[in-house]
């Protein structure tokens, strides 16, 4: 594990906060200097504590109008069906996360639809023909008073 500081973390909570901020502007917040304020930033890049930055999308502008959260059991617990389950997820573009969990059930999904149709046909199409699927469990996301994902 690589060690950071105070000064490391409070610029990367204002980085996640806004990830284009100028560099004169986050010395300022921080209290650094631009140059020391750069080259702490390029370290964390560097080191991959930053991995990259990304534009926080309005989903509903988009179209989206449906999303839930999935719980999804395997029949079976070998490499060859997890590897097959991740990679039909990484085909899918309704599902925005896809991870290995422990529990119950194998994997927790966000899935992100235009509408309940287009979630149907995922549920029923995509999922549902899936050999290795045991048990599928759906959550509607009503709404989401907190959401920090960037």
């Amino acid at each position: 594990m690589v060690k950071i500081d105070d000064t490391d973390h409070r610029l990367l909570r204002a980085l996640s906060r806004n990830g284009r901020i100028s560099n004169l502007d986050l010395a300022d917040r921080i209290g650094l200097s631009p140059s020391a304020c750069l080259r702490r930033v390029q370290e964390l890049e560097r080191i991959g504590i930053i991995k990259g930055y990304r534009a926080v999308l309005d989903s509903e502008k988009l179209g989206i109008g449906f999303i839930a959260y999935m719980t999804v059991g395997l029949a079976t617990h070998t490499k060859t069906a997890q590897v097959g389950f991740e990679q039909a997820m990484t085909a899918a573009p309704e599902v925005r996360e896809c991870h290995n969990i422990t529990g119950t059930v194998e994997y927790l999904l966000r899935v992100e639809a235009a509408d309940l149709a287009s979630y149907k046909h995922f549920h029923t199409e995509v999922l549902g023909v899936l050999p290795m699927l045991r048990s599928i469990t759906s959550y509607v996301v009503l709404s989401s008073p907190k959401d920090d994902r960037g």
